[in-house]
């Protein structure tokens, strides 16, 4: 016998689901979502929007731009640590793909998203209405199909009903941390209008407990055995030792057994920069201090990793012959990689238990004696790198100095693409486990921005700085409006250096000489590079009065005093706040014996292409396949 039941849109009913959904963890419960971003267009103003309007707790907020409204929601789990996110909605069509990259950025870092795009009419009799996309093979398609590969859970709602299977599947996955990304459910404009009688049930609160599931005690028995076997173990940690809340026990494990510790992009943070077993960056991007002991690890302790190309510098990181990983991963598919005895498990109590089965033990004193020495020297190498005084026009990484010793201790700093990454993940000390946000998964130009707004969000108690270039702050700018209408206040420190800085530096190492990617005039129908002279003009762009015209408060800071007093100025103004200050295009940062593995055109008839050729070759014969398993 059916029990009571609620007539509802079923517009309606996804919001009434939505707002009744919690998550709980080591006795902690959240509600899951924090409201919804969204822009309403006809294919969602008078069913999601509605719904919206008809219950105001469950609190919209409006964007600029629907790929930036992902990021925001990106940027809020990541900074929750993915026990809470948003709804993002959109209207059928352009609205919708808008969506594909941040879809594409929340699946790669792993992060959860619901993504709740409008839809062509299931009933079709008015097709194809506005905005559709038609096809001659079949009249179940639309747009929103290009979100399949992009999902982790795709549904489209074609009838009412649906949703009282489709809501709970959708957040089985957003709530399961080795399956969580981005959701999709599809709505069609016009099923986002009907009615039906839903069971109460449907709605009741439910609260998803997030695990912490352990590994297999064979397995962490064998992994001590490894432990205890090695002489150069080194840790590699990632964004799993945040996201579980293991930094605690990293530093007591690491402190206990003496092995030092790498991180990578996600995991950065995961030790204090001034603990003397941090090695902090490892790979393409590292510090000497990781990559010269990654260099001769046996053994090598993967926490929480996918082990991208940048960690492992594109296979070339790990030169042990006899090299051997252990992977703790609440992944299998993670676990697995390079051949290791996989820890199937969360990271901290995987962490506590290993830590237990290793009472005893610790490297050699000599080894650990050359992991502090190595912190030591490069500490010292940052501090070298802050007190330059480039002129006329300050070094990158003598800002991210200013930002990293003058800034808020207690803030965080958010950035995603270009050099600023790289030269932030050798340079940047990070002093809490959240000072560094960086979203390097997909490295998606124009996160910065709407990215820090969902970190602000996340804490307001914090200071947010966020670092970014000409080319990314042009790429999606707008939510700076969104952060004043909100009353979030951001700090925006945009560096100016006519063009793409990363690129031009990438260009110029593959013989190509930073070939278009300057912002200046073409000359004989020729974007010049950075090898022209100087007759090319650079163009009239005013970035500060674009940020003013925004509504946020500008600092024009010219060289590196100016930016000093304008980052003390900053942190007295009530409102997002932009710092401009024009830097060294051309000044970079050492790459501390990494390399990223970018192919270089095979033939040339350029012979800085011939040369770099000859170097890739060189640096390529030193990639390996991890083979070592056990």
């Amino acid at each position: 016998m059916r029990g009571p039941t609620r007539r509802l849109t079923m517009a309606q009913a996804v919001v009434a689901f939505l707002k009744n959904q919690y998550v709980e963890r080591d006795g902690s419960e959240y509600p899951f979502f924090a409201g919804c971003f969204g822009i309403f267009g006809h294919g969602n103003v008078s069913g999601i929007g509605q719904a919206l309007q008809q219950m105001p707790e469950f609190r919209y907020y409006q964007s600029r731009n629907e790929q930036a409204q992902v990021h925001v929601a990106i940027g809020f789990a990541k900074m929750k640590n993915r026990l809470q996110t948003f709804a993002c909605t959109s209207s059928i069509g352009p609205g919708a793909t808008n969506m594909l990259t941040g879809a594409a950025t929340a699946t790669i870092n792993r992060l959860p998203v619901l993504l709740l795009p409008g839809d062509i009419f299931a009933r079709r009799n008015v097709a194809p209405v506005l905005q559709q996309l038609e096809s001659e093979h079949s009249q179940d398609i639309s747009v929103n199909d290009s979100f399949k590969p992009l999902s982790r859970y795709w549904d489209r709602i074609n009838r009412p009903d649906q949703l009282v299977t489709a809501l709970p599947a959708a957040m089985r996955v957003l709530t399961d941390p080795v399956e969580t990304g981005a959701v999709t459910v599809c709505l069609p404009q016009d099923v986002q209008t009907e009615a039906y009688d839903y069971p109460e049930a449907f709605f009741a609160k439910r609260i998803w407990r997030i695990p912490r599931n352990r590994p297999d005690r064979a397995a962490l028995q064998r992994a001590a055995e490894w432990i205890r076997a090695s002489k150069r173990p080194l840790i590699v940690a990632g964004g799993g030792v945040i996201y579980s809340e293991a930094t605690e026990t990293l530093c007591r494990f690491a402190e206990q057994t003496g092995i030092p510790v790498g991180e990578t992009f996600a995991g950065r943070g995961s030790l204090r920069y001034d603990h003397p077993l941090s090695m902090a960056a490892v790979g393409a991007t590292g510090t000497t201090a990781a990559n010269r002991l990654a260099r001769d690890a046996d053994l090598v302790i993967g926490i929480g990793t996918r082990y991208g190309d940048f960690p492992t510098a594109s296979k070339t990181a790990f030169q042990d012959p006899d090299v051997r990983f252990i992977n703790i991963n609440v992944a299998s598919f993670d676990a697995a990689k390079h051949s290791a005895l996989p820890l199937v498990g969360d990271a901290r109590v995987t962490l506590e238990e290993l830590g237990e089965g290793l009472a005893g033990y610790q490297v050699d004193s000599a080894y650990r004696s050359r992991a502090e020495a190595l912190h030591a020297e490069f500490q010292a190498e940052i501090d070298r790198v802050y007190a330059i005084r480039n002129q006329p026009l300050p070094s990158q990484g003598e800002l991210i100095g200013a930002v990293n010793h003058h800034g808020d201790p207690d803030a965080v700093m958010v950035c995603a693409a270009g050099s600023l990454p790289g030269d932030l993940d050798k340079l940047w000390r990070a002093r809490h486990p959240k000072q560094f946000h960086l979203e390097y998964g997909y490295s998606c130009m124009g996160y910065e921005i709407p990215g820090g707004l969902g970190v602000k969000m996340a804490d307001p108690s914090r200071e947010v700085y966020i670092l970014v270039g000409d080319g990314n702050y042009l790429m999606m700018n707008g939510e700076i409006v969104t952060s004043i209408q909100e009353g979030y206040k951001l700090t925006i420190v945009l560096m100016d250096n006519d063009g793409f800085k990363s690129i031009g530096a990438l260009s110029r190492s593959v013989g190509s000489g930073g070939f278009g990617t300057r912002y200046v005039y073409p000359r004989d129908g020729v974007l010049a590079g950075d090898d022209a002279d100087g007759s090319v003009r650079t163009l009239p762009v005013d970035l500060a009065a674009n940020a003013r015209s925004l509504g946020a408060h500008v600092i024009e800071a010219h060289g590196y005093s100016e930016f000093l007093s304008a980052l003390d100025a900053a942190r007295g103004i009530d409102r997002t706040t932009v710092i401009y200050v024009r830097n060294d295009r051309l000044q970079g940062v050492p790459d501390y014996e990494g390399w990223w593995d970018v192919p270089v055109a095979e033939v040339s008839d350029m012979p800085s292409v011939q040369t770099a050729r000859a170097e890739w070759e060189a640096m390529r014969a030193h990639e390996r396949d991890y083979l070592q398993g056990g």
